[in-house]
Parts: structure tokens; C-alpha cells; sequence
């Protein structure tokens, strides 16, 4: 565990109007991120829509996250996938330019049904950055894989030399305690935003999400809150979080809602890629309009915000 509450954002990978990288905005996002206090960044995962990306994609966006923040952020490359020889060569890359650390999720299509099967397919992955902490995303929401983290976590530490800990995207906070008394020196970071005091009243003390890319203030309020004891405070600051959340549902969901917050906000992200369907002029209008009547855009800390009918990458 650090003495210092870590708060990773997991970024949004820009496109531009085509679809095609756009890499040139990575250097003004890792600059706003660590401006509120972003400790570091988990890249290439959901939010980052990894499943959507090439190979080289990949390696592209990992490149320009080190060469443009290193030295202000913690940079974690997820790299997992389905095919695991692109995800030991993601590996292997991510250690070559050096990545403070990696992570992988459970293969999707052809899934695990046990915790050792899932521990075969992590091993080369971390073997193949063995000079790098290794993590265990675990989601099972997204990959289908509903395999207990604390039993691959138990038996990762055991096999895994470099294994660091779990990041934990799943409601199922008993199993996420048992991670966490897995052993020492293992860190588990909590990855839903919306239950972040949840996971602080545990004792987690690091926690990665996406809605920390546009409402950082909003989080470091729970955690500064819960730390000096006022739990009020704390709830309240929970609770934008969790009104924020319904928002993204109505709107697709943290991936496709957030990238569009974050257009509003003034860094253009661009749209999601097919089979997330791209948003209309008409829905960032009423984005922007629930946002406003949570009072988010006091807490969104990009400038240039874009507003109801201008241009948004490309749409109008």
C-alpha cells in the first residue's frame, strides 16, 4: 500500500473524425491530468477501447503516453487480449520503453473456467516484462470470465515473480477483501468510481477509473474526506459520482458517454469505433444539458469547453 491515495485515470484513446489515432492530444490530456493531481495513468484498457485497436495501435498509443508524461504520471500499459502472442509482444514493448508497469485482463472469447486456467494464460504475459510489475485486471462484467480474483491473485503471487496486484472492477467487495489480505506488498486498486468509498472504508488506498479524467476534484473530495474523518462529506462527494454515473448510462455507458464528456470539456477525444455507435449533435446537446443541472461543469477542469452547437470533431 503507498502512504500517498493514488488516483489513476484510464484515458480515452483519441481519434480523430475518421477514426484514426490521434496521437498529437496525448501530451495536453497527460498535462491536464497531472495539473488536478492524476498520479498516473492505465492506458489501452476498457475505457482506453483496446479491443478496438491493432497491434501497433497499441504500442503507438503506449509510446506517446512515456514520451509526453513520463516523468509527471505513472504510466500502466494494460495489454491483454485474446491472442496472447500479441499480448506477451505487447508486454515485452511496454517494459522496452519503460512503462512503470502492465496489467491484463482475462482472454474474452475463449475464456478460462478456473483460476489456474486464467493463471496460465497471465504467466507469459508477465513473463515477458519480467523487470515490470504485473497486475490482474479483473472485469468480469466485460470479459465474462467470473473466476474469484483472490483465488488468481493467491495463486499468481505464488508463480508469478513480478506479480504487483489486482486492479478490481467488480461489485463483489468480499472477494475484493480477500485480495487485498492476499499478502503483503500486493496492491489492489478499486475500479468502480461510483463505489470509491466503498473500497476506502476497506483500506484501499489506490483506485483506477475513467470519470477521474473530467471530474478529478470530485474524488480527491471522498478521499480527502473519508481521510479526515468526515463521512458526510465524503457521501455527498460520493454521491456526484454516482449521479454522474446514471447520466453515462443514459447515454451508452462510461466508455461512449465519458469520451463525449470529455469533447465538451475541450479535449477532443473524438468518437468511440464501431460497434459503440458515435453520438449525435442532438445527444451532446442534452449531455450537456444534464451535466449542467448536476452542476459537473464546475468540477470539469478543461477549458475550451464546446458548446451546443459547435463543432465536435467533425459534427456539428
Amino acid at each position: 500500500m503507498q502512504n500517498q491515495f493514488r488516483l489513476i485515470a484510464a484515458p480515452f484513446t483519441p481519434f480523430d473524425r475518421n477514426g484514426r489515432l490521434n496521437a498529437s492530444v496525448i501530451e495536453a490530456y497527460g498535462t491536464h491530468l497531472a495539473a488536478n493531481k492524476i498520479t498516473g495513468v492505465f492506458i489501452c484498457g476498457t475505457t482506453g477501447e483496446a479491443v478496438s485497436m491493432s497491434e501497433q495501435e497499441r504500442r503507438t498509443i503506449a509510446e506517446k503516453w512515456v514520451e509526453t508524461s513520463g516523468d509527471k504520471l505513472d504510466i500502466i500499459v494494460h495489454v491483454g487480449g485474446n491472442a496472447i502472442r500479441e499480448c506477451t509482444a505487447l508486454a515485452a514493448h511496454a517494459q522496452a520503453i519503460g512503462a512503470k508497469a502492465i496489467a491484463a485482463f482475462a482472454p474474452s472469447f475463449f475464456r478460462p473456467a478456473t483460476a489456474s486456467g486464467l493463471l496460465e494464460y497471465l504467466k507469459p504475459i508477465a513473463a515477458a516484462a519480467p523487470h515490470t510489475p504485473f497486475y490482474f485486471y479483473h472485469i468480469p462484467s466485460v470479459t465474462g470470465v467470473n473466476v474469484a480474483a483472490s483465488e488468481v491473485v493467491t495463486l499468481a503471487k505464488a508463480s508469478i515473480p513480478n506479480f504487483a496486484g489486482v486492479k478490481f472492477t467488480h461489485f463483489d467487495l468480499y472477494d475484493m477483501q480477500k485480495c487485498m489480505k492476499a499478502g503483503p506488498g500486493l496492491e489492489v486498486f478499486h475500479g468502480y468510481d461510483e463505489t470509491l468509498l466503498c473500497g476506502l472504508s476497506l483500506g484501499v488506498r489506490s483506485a483506477v477509473g475513467s470519470t477521474y479524467n473530467y471530474i478529478p476534484s470530485v474524488y480527491r473530495n471522498v478521499v480527502d474526506s473519508f481521510m479526515a474523518g468526515d463521512m458526510e462529506r465524503a457521501r455527498q462527494a460520493q454521491l456526484q459520482s454516482v449521479k454522474l454515473v446514471d447520466v453515462l448510462n443514459r447515454h451508452g455507458g462510461g466508455v461512449r458517454g465519458g469520451k463525449a464528456i470529455m469533447n465538451i470539456a475541450g479535449i477532443a477525444c473524438g468518437e468511440c469505433r464501431i460497434p459503440v455507435v458515435p453520438f449525435l449533435p442532438e445527444e451532446y446537446r442534452e449531455l450537456e444539458k444534464e451535466i449542467e443541472e448536476l452542476n459537473m461543469l464546475d468540477y470539469a477542469t478543461v477549458s475550451r469547453p464546446v458548446r451546443p452547437g459547435q463543432v465536435v470533431n467533425g459534427r456539428a
